[in-house]
């Protein structure tokens, strides 16, 4: 009780003024406002896993723009030979690292073999052998006795395996050929050799030796292989008169006499040297048509990206519009409309395509109709987002405001209610985009469409060559695959990055 008397009657000379010659007024804010889309940027910088993404997808798009650019071929080189081949720079071959030096291992090698590979590399310089993998040792019945039988994994260079290959040429063009090799060298024309000479085993261009009856390499005394080069002038079909082969006297025949041409024996190395104006060089190796993978991969890439943003615009602005108008008005109108969707979406999209492309590609084009397919029922889910972002906000206190004030209802549907609702809708078109080159890549894997002819390939027919050559070529399917795969991923954390910077709701969460 006490206490309470303490402050009941206070002095006054107590009292003084704290801010007597002060000015008073509200203290200034010290941080920097910020906008909406400042503040979604913010938000989406700290999801860490769509920044990423975002990363990478740039990189997917700057590789779909740079390499064809940087490939030495375009999408309608195929070579008939190298079919398949897997990853070769020569630069990066020499260096012995193991990497892009076109190494395919045969295995169950027997010295026969290893003589093949060898005569390969010493007629033409060009040694296919890299390494030896694996030895094994195995028991085999011989005359009666088991007997040791040893066979090799051999790893070897396969654009070098092919070694030489018969080729037929008209008289120019044998003439033409060995005025390029007098100029630059390389040679690429080599001795004939006649299979009856061989004793009519084999007619391998790769056979120049002597061999037995089973096609075993003979030796001389020194262990050298036994040239079999034709020396029947009777046979000869054009004068040689340019590189010849160590060993040869001038005695040798470099040609044979062809129905009105030449055939002869080419190192089928030099001679794409010859025909391309550099070594065979593919980064990412060759698919079933000889094309280049990653001239291939950049340009069914470029097609997919622009193919399903192009979609994904159109489907924008119809299912807008739609969505706007549905959602805007209601009642009747939205019902009759939302009837029309329901039974568009009831069509099965693969009828769709496959009608479209027996009937109207033949009036329209191809690809126009099959854009078209796209765009019939690809709008519905749009229309769907903009209609129910109408009802959210047409009901809202500016929008009623704007009414009073007399604004038509085109001005209060796409200037005050559609620009509350474009983050929103927006976003959800970042997450279209995959899910339309994810059906792209699906029909022209199953060869409901072929766009070959107009985009050259897409990455849909790169994998379904690829499927087809996996067990002996897995190259061919691994690279289009990686980047289908790394594309998906990459849209969908993006998306739904874009997603929840964008929403409203999380709004102030991170802060």
């Amino acid at each position: 009780m006490s206490m309470n008397n303490e402050f009941e009657h206070i002095p006054q000379e107590k009292f003084q003024f704290v801010q007597m010659d002060a000015h008073l007024h509200d203290q200034r804010l010290e941080t920097k406002s910020r906008t909406f889309m400042q503040d979604a940027m913010r938000r989406f910088a700290k999801n860490k896993s769509s920044v990423v993404a975002t990363w990478i997808l740039a990189f997917l798009v700057l590789f779909s723009i740079v390499s064809p650019m940087l490939s030495m071929y375009n999408i309608n080189d195929k070579d008939k030979l190298y079919i398949n081949y897997p990853s070769y720079v020569p630069s990066i071959a020499k260096l012995g690292l193991g990497i892009m030096d076109g190494a395919k291992v045969h295995s169950s090698q027997n010295d026969a073999s290893m003589d093949y590979w060898a005569g390969i590399a010493q007629e033409t310089g060009m040694d296919p052998a890299l390494r030896v993998v694996g030895e094994h040792v195995t028991q085999v019945k011989y005359r009666g006795q088991m007997v040791d039988r040893k066979t090799y994994d051999l790893e070897v260079n396969r654009y070098y395996e092919l070694g030489v290959v018969y080729r037929v040429f008209s008289y120019a063009e044998f003439e033409k050929i060995q005025a390029w090799q007098d100029e630059t060298g390389i040679q690429v024309i080599y001795p004939y050799v006649d299979p009856a000479d061989i004793n009519g085993i084999t007619d391998n261009p790769n056979i120049w030796y002597e061999v037995d009856g089973k096609g075993a390499a003979q030796k001389d005394k020194d262990g050298n292989f036994v040239p079999v080069y034709s020396t029947n002038k009777a046979i000869e079909g054009a004068e040689y008169h340019s590189l010849r082969v160590e060993g040869d006297d001038g005695s040798y025949i470099y040609s044979t006499a062809k129905s009105g041409a030449v055939q002869a024996r080419v190192c089928y190395y030099n001679y794409y040297i010859y025909l391309n104006g550099h070594e065979p060089t593919y980064i990412f190796g060759t698919n079933s048509m000889g094309q280049d993978l990653f001239c291939g991969v950049g340009i069914g890439a470029r097609f997919s990206l622009i193919f399903a943003i192009i979609v994904s615009a159109i489907n924008l602005t119809i299912g807008a519009i739609y969505g706007a108008i549905q959602g805007y008005y209601g009642g009747k109108i939205d019902l009759y409309m939302d009837r029309i969707s329901d039974i568009l979406s009831g069509i099965p999209f693969v009828v769709v395509i496959t009608l479209f492309q027996r009937h109207l590609s033949q009036k329209v084009g191809i690809v126009p109709s099959f854009l078209f397919a796209f765009v019939l029922t690809g709008w519905i889910g749009m229309a769907a987002l903009t209609r129910k972002q109408f009802y959210r906000f047409k009901s809202q206190e500016f929008v009623m405001a704007a009414r009073t004030l007399g604004a038509s209802d085109g001005r209060l549907m796409f200037r005050h209610v559609f620009p509350n609702a474009i983050g929103t809708i927006i976003t959800s078109c970042a997450l279209v985009i995959p899910n339309v080159i994810r059906s792209e890549t699906t029909i022209t894997y199953l060869g409901i469409v072929d766009l070959s002819s107009f985009a050259g390939t897409t990455i849909g027919t790169l994998l379904s060559q690829g499927n087809a050559a996996v067990t002996t070529a897995p190259h061919t399917l691994l690279w289009p695959s990686l980047f289908l795969s790394l594309l998906m991923i990459s849209f969908n954390l993006f998306g739904n990055g874009l997603r929840d910077a964008f929403n409203p709701t999380t709004r102030g969460e991170d802060d």
